[in-house]
């Protein structure tokens, strides 16, 4: 269980939070709609909690 969430649960949050933000940050710099940045910037934030509830459990499951 341990070797899952360190394997591929851990990098696929923190590969798909990287993801948004660099689409943001695409939008952005090529000036894009306000709309979409907003919701990009909403699905970051989301992802990075999901991100932080995957490495706590990952570190839980290590742990015991």
């Amino acid at each position: 269980m341990a070797n899952l969430f360190s394997t591929y649960l851990v990098p696929a949050a923190v590969i798909a939070v990287a993801v948004v933000l660099v689409f943001g940050l695409v939008n952005m710099m090529r000036g894009g709609s306000p709309n979409t940045s907003q919701k990009l910037m909403r699905l970051r934030v989301l992802l990075q909690f999901v991100a932080i509830i995957v490495i706590m459990a990952a570190i839980w499951v290590m742990r015991g």
